[in-house]
């Protein structure tokens, strides 16, 4: 009588399978997993920057601070965890971590366990709500994602210029500031070349707190002449960025996540991703 097959267990799923699966979901807003792992991490991160505005009350804390804290270790953990498999499921973790999403990632948990340390400094947890920014990949908004780098390259492109202009400013600054040094001196309160630029800063800028005001006529003359030069100068930067926004051109682009390196922004119909060659 022959004898009947032993039944094979079944094949236990590798470290990439995993790391595949887990990438899908955390990285991906395409599937429904993804989405629905998405969501549910924004109504969480929601929930705990509530948490931490309404631990600021001091009636609130008063009569729920306990609970507060133990909701605000719970988040931690939480996004703690969700940050270790962030990085377990990338290639190059390392870039993951230095990427923006890496460090906002990281910075939202940071003040609780810094809160041992510094009291006070959980307040800082409500960084985590930058990282409401993923929802415009789960939402699937890929045009809001498309005009954000269309701005982030007419910003780069017009660095180069803006420096420019931000060294003609401060020697602006240091000039100005030098006059209504030696116009009005420590008798109006100008007692050094800081407190003097400090001021001309100010007045430049046409902000004007008030602390520091010239007694001369000739100092208070050049007080004017900066304000009136602050007005004709500030459109100067967004003329700038304005030019280059109107010269560049716009590309469409995908919510597709590199898995090596974590890169977004690629062309719809890109195989490979553009920053390390892996494919997509």
């Amino acid at each position: 009588m022959p004898l009947k097959p032993r039944p094979q267990p079944p094949p236990r799923p590798d470290a990439a399978g995993i790391r595949h699966r887990l990438h899908t979901i955390i990285f991906e807003a395409d599937t429904f997993a993804g989405r629905l792992f998405d969501l549910a991490l924004i109504g969480c991160i929601l929930a705990s920057v509530l948490v931490v505005m309404l631990d600021s009350v001091p009636s609130m804390q008063l009569r729920h601070g306990r609970l507060f804290l133990v909701l605000e270790w719970a988040f931690t953990l939480m996004f703690t965890l969700e940050y270790l498999l962030r990085l377990f499921c990338i290639g190059r973790p390392l870039r993951y971590a230095l990427s923006f999403y890496g460090v906002v990632d990281l910075l939202s948990i940071v003040p609780t366990y810094l809160s041992l340390l510094l009291p006070g400094s959980q307040y800082l947890l409500t960084i985590r709500v930058l990282r409401i920014l993923r929802i415009f990949r789960v939402m699937k908004l890929v045009q809001y994602v498309g005009e954000a780098e269309h701005l982030v390259r007419a910003l780069r492109a017009s660095g180069k210029k803006i420096t420019v202009f931000l060294f003609a400013i401060g020697s602006l600054v240091i000039i100005f500031g030098s006059l209504i040094y030696l116009i009005e001196g420590e008798k109006a309160g100008f007692g050094n070349l800081f407190e003097a630029c400090y001021y001309a800063i100010v007045t430049l800028s046409t902000v004007g707190y008030g602390d520091l005001t010239p007694q001369t006529p000739l100092g208070k003359a050049i007080s004017a002449l900066i304000m009136i030069l602050g007005y004709s100068i500030i459109a100067v930067p967004t003329g700038i960025v304005s030019v280059e926004l109107a010269q560049a051109r716009k590309l469409k682009i995908s919510t597709q996540v590199c898995p090596d390196c974590s890169a977004e922004g690629h062309d719809p119909d890109a195989a490979f991703c553009k920053y390390c060659g892996s494919r997509l």
